[in-house]
């Protein structure tokens, strides 16, 4: 007898969207489950412990935000926003929030599937022996490797993990240009083209929560064409 076979948790109220998903998921070798509103995704979450939920933004008895702060309260499992709405700021604000992607309706399911491979992938890859701890107290930004904490002038960032690790990789090379697939190998492990947005979404948000600390700093430079930087002229403390 195989190992058992990873279940998802599909979060979708439209019967079409969640019989697509089911079909195409399980042809890859996963085990689907379905609920079609916030409480019973909540409730089939606490049952089940599943390896990645798939979540509908919009659900008739509440936000998928809210189902994802609350299933958050209890569980780190990697989560896919579905939405219909083309907004950049419902995608920020699903990124922001500490989900691992998000996919835009109409969409391909074999799309989906290749993301949900994707992102179980790097949840189940052992990590690589740590190095000494990297400890940059001086300059402007912090960033405390076994914490695995940032501070900014002084100030802890409040980051997801992907912010963490964007930060951190810009950080280690200040004025050094890194392209979006650079930053997709090292921060999501898994460099895909289709998650370029995502670097983008993610460099947004974390630039606006640093812009917090200190509103007059650009302290993440874009090269267009090329990727993104962390500036080399930030002052050593803020005036």
């Amino acid at each position: 007898m195989g190992a058992s076979r990873p279940c998802i948790l599909i979060v979708e109220d439209e019967p079409g969207i969640a019989d697509t998903l089911q079909y195409a998921l399980r042809t890859e070798g996963y085990e689907p489950v379905c609920a079609s509103t916030g409480e019973a995704a909540l409730a089939e979450a606490e049952a089940r412990a599943p390896a990645l939920v798939v979540l509908d933004v919009g659900l008739p008895d509440a936000s998928g935000f809210d189902v994802f702060r609350r299933l958050r309260a209890t569980s780190d499992v990697p989560v896919i926003f579905l939405t219909a709405r083309s907004d950049e700021i419902d995608r920020v604000v699903g990124l922001e929030l500490g989900a691992d992607d998000y996919v835009a309706k109409p969409f391909s399911p074999r799309e989906l599937v290749a993301r949900v491979r994707s992102i179980l992938r790097r949840a189940t890859r052992t990590p690589p022996a740590a190095s000494t701890p990297a400890r940059a107290g001086a300059g402007p930004i912090d960033v405390d490797e076994g914490r695995r904490q940032i501070r900014y002038y002084g100030h802890v960032l409040e980051l997801s993990r992907y912010e963490y690790g964007l930060l951190k990789t810009l950080a280690s090379r200040p004025g050094h240009v890194y392209t979006r697939d650079v930053l997709l190998d090292r921060v999501w492990t898994e460099g895909t083209g289709s998650l370029d947005r995502t670097v983008d979404a993610h460099v947004k948000t974390l630039r606006a929560k640093m812009k917090q600390v200190a509103p007059e700093l650009e302290p993440i430079r874009t090269h267009r064409g090329a990727g993104y930087a962390l500036a080399e002229d930030l002052p050593p403390t803020l005036p």
